[in-house]
């Protein structure tokens, strides 16, 4: 099962890609980096959303191992 912080940081590293890309395309630094940030930042909380759904399967397997 896929938590929602995972689906909400693959729809923003879409947009950050898409801000990184049209920057480089019209040559607006700012831009740029501006996208290349929030696909940073998203790539983080993509990692605390998996760390959070493999966190919560382990409390269920476990759950099942001590109700038998």
């Amino acid at each position: 099962m896929r938590y929602e912080d995972e689906v909400k940081g693959e729809a923003k590293q879409i947009k950050g890609t898409a801000k990184a890309n049209v920057g480089e395309v019209l040559n607006d630094r700012d831009l740029e980096s501006s996208g290349q940030a929030d696909r940073a930042t998203v790539r983080t909380h993509e990692k605390l959303g998996r760390a959070k759904r493999k966190i919560g399967e382990a409390m269920e397997d476990l759950g099942e191992k001590v109700a038998g």
